[in-house]
């Protein structure tokens, strides 16, 4: 997921392989995220990036993964800041207001629009993913014939990364208590 999609049963994901999708023009230039919403279902993992800086406050990407896509993602995202960390140092996580209330899931709903044409989001089933010194961008892929193609691209402050990624695993954990351990296997994924 870091550098190609498919990556082998058990092992690490390859970085050298060349790995290339079609990029349509209304996802070209992308969507920024200042913060992220995931819940989980019995059957798919539903991302919504948010963006939460300029009014109206909106949902600006709405991604649907299955548990596998979430199981590959995480080490990949781990393997992304890891490698940040290396070439830039650790991210330092934004400031903290004091006494900040955790909003509800009712509650974000309720303040961040979401426009018609996102309510089903976008299946992407692998994630490229790539940083820079400020940010981190996520490539949201399905493979279908006749070429892959990228879904939605996301950009998201390097400061959020680690929080992102800890959201993730906390619902990986959730989900595995909640709904058991399905994940499929490699040679049954693709039909």
């Amino acid at each position: 997921m870091s550098q190609q999609p498919d990556q082998p049963t058990g092992g690490k994901p390859q970085s050298q392989q060349h790995f290339s999708a079609r990029v349509p023009e209304r996802v070209a230039r992308g969507v920024y995220s200042s913060g992220q919403v995931v819940m989980d279902g019995p059957k798919e993992i539903l991302l919504d990036f948010l963006m939460g800086i300029t009014r109206p406050f909106s949902v600006v990407a709405r991604v649907v993964i299955v548990p596998q896509t979430l199981n590959e993602f995480i080490p990949a995202l781990e393997q992304n800041l890891e490698a940040y960390t290396k070439q830039y140092g650790a991210p330092q996580p934004p400031p903290q207001q004091p006494n900040e209330h955790k909003p509800t899931i009712e509650e974000i709903y309720e303040h961040y629009k979401l426009a018609d044409e996102m309510l089903s989001g976008t299946y992407a089933h692998a994630v490229l993913i790539g940083h820079t010194a400020t940010e981190f961008v996520f490539d949201f892929l399905t493979n279908f014939h006749p070429t892959p193609a990228v879904g939605a691209r996301v950009y998201l402050p390097a400061p959020l990364a680690p929080r992102f990624l800890n959201t993730l695993k906390t619902t990986q954990a959730r989900y595995q208590q909640r709904f058991g351990n399905k994940e499929i296997p490699p040679d049954q994924s693709r039909s």
